[in-house]
């Protein structure tokens, strides 16, 4: 593995570090690509048209699907969870119940309230969920059985009245795990079907898909293109992109440890970002050389090493206040703490979209099992969004009594300056006639008025 000794402040980064390694090739445009950008235009279009015509089309064409229903029946559903092994059946409830009791620690955390900021002044707060979500489960290579566990628990805790689920077959095959996983979280409907047709026709409706209100989960280039278009027609959890790790550690951290987590994000896809940011120089080094002794034995070599390759990093910095620096300028998906104080980070760090605290902490853990969600944000954005999350499903609503007339006079007055001093003489009309109603106020703008 080829390795770079370039020391200094890099261009655009916000401390001096040596790098052991850079990568190979810049960051995608965050845009997007062109031609995938009108690709998913083109489908979109077409499904808003054809309905389910072109939906079918669309299967049949990209993931060689062509079934009587896309939606599966009770029966279908059952037959497929009962070949699925009794040992993952198993493991699938136990990571479903690690989310759902996370969920519902989140969901406890929203309160509804009322208060009285005046005599008869009533102002409230509800937390009203969504009425129909979708959850997008990934299949391709890795079918990603565990976002059924993210998107589908985690909206059934917040009260979503229907969930749809879908996920394409693979290699016109059915996932039977990920079905099985879909059950087992609570979903109202399963469709076998993926891609920018799933989306579309999840966001628009078909003469047989009723559309909903959020989608969320994360997807391919086109999934994710698919979701920006559409967003504003639907809800959207978040635009995922390539999946990202980044570690902070010092000269207690195990070198072979911190190599392994590397790579372990790095299978995700060649573009995935794998960066270290390090106190020491010699674990840099010893990280590089267990990479480049575990990498070409790896089965997923030929996502992990270009991944590595063209988008690893190891920064070598003086100290941990700039590895905290540098750590809030990537704002990284995922951030893994393997310092001698790891819970430093939960207040030296801003910008992340989830934390993994010590060598018994891991970003798999995350991915897989211990019950946060792992549908992130990437590229930057956890500088200012969080992940999906039980409020993701819930909509925060307000509501507004007044049943004291002097109170309501008193607002009626201040509301018609208020509002003519913006030249909203309407709004300061409909003040005025509570004033009058209410208190003494007299106006003139209406000398017939009843």
């Amino acid at each position: 593995m080829t390795t770079t000794h370039a020391t200094g402040r890099q261009a655009g980064f916000p401390v001096d570090s040596t790098l052991l390694k850079e990568p190979a090739v810049g960051q995608a445009p965050r845009g997007g690509d062109p031609q995938v950008r009108q690709t998913v235009e083109a489908v979109i279009d077409d499904i808003a048209e054809r309905g389910d015509a072109a939906v079918a089309d669309y299967s049949a064409k990209f993931d060689n699907w062509s079934p009587e229903s896309f939606r599966l029946s009770p029966e279908q559903i059952d037959e497929i969870v009962a070949r699925v092994p009794a040992q993952v059946i198993e493991d699938i409830t136990f990571a479903q119940n690690q989310v759902r009791a996370f969920a519902r620690r989140q969901l406890e955390s929203l309160t509804d309230f009322e208060i009285e900021t005046l005599p008869g002044v009533h102002l409230g707060q509800k937390n009203v969920p969504i009425r129909a979500a979708a959850a997008y489960v990934p299949g391709g290579r890795y079918p990603l059985l565990a976002s059924a566990h993210m998107t589908i628990v985690t909206a059934k805790v917040a009260g979503v009245e229907r969930v749809v689920a879908a996920t394409p077959p693979i290699k016109g095959e059915i996932p039977d795990a990920t079905i099985a996983a879909m059950q087992l979280a609570g979903a109202d409907e399963i469709l076998l079907l993926g891609g920018v047709q799933a989306v579309a026709a999840l966001a628009i409706g078909t003469e047989t898909i009723a559309p909903v209100d959020l989608i969320a989960g994360p997807g391919n280039a086109y999934v994710a293109e698919a979701k920006r278009q559409l967003f504003g027609r639907v809800g959207i959890d978040l635009l995922a992109g390539p999946t990202e790790i980044l570690i902070i550690a010092d000269d207690q951290a195990d070198p072979y440890l911190v190599a392994v987590d590397l790579l372990s994000q790095a299978e995700h896809g060649p573009d995935s970002p794998a960066i270290l940011i390090t106190t020491s120089e010699e674990l840099g080094h010893r990280v590089l050389e267990h990479i480049d002794r575990i990498l070409p034995g790896m089965p997923t070599r030929d996502f992990a090493e270009p991944a590595w390759r063209d988008h690893g990093a190891i920064h070598v910095v003086a100290d941990l206040a700039d590895a905290w620096r540098l750590g809030d300028h990537y704002a990284s998906e995922h951030v893994e703490i393997l310092t001698a104080e790891p819970r430093r980070a939960l207040t030296e760090l801003h910008h992340y979209g989830a934390l993994f605290l010590g060598e018994g902490t891991c970003v798999s853990y995350g991915d897989k099992v211990i019950g946060t969600n792992h549908v992130l944000p990437t590229r930057g954005a956890a500088r200012y969004t969080g992940g999906l999350w039980v409020g993701k499903y819930l909509r925060t609503v307000t509501y507004q009594e007044v049943t004291d007339p002097a109170s309501s006079a008193l607002l009626g007055e201040v509301c018609g300056r208020a509002s003519r001093t913006e030249r909203f003489e309407g709004h300061a009309r409909s003040g005025d006639v509570r004033a009058a109603k209410f208190g003494s106020y007299s106006y003139d703008w209406d000398p017939d008025r009843p």
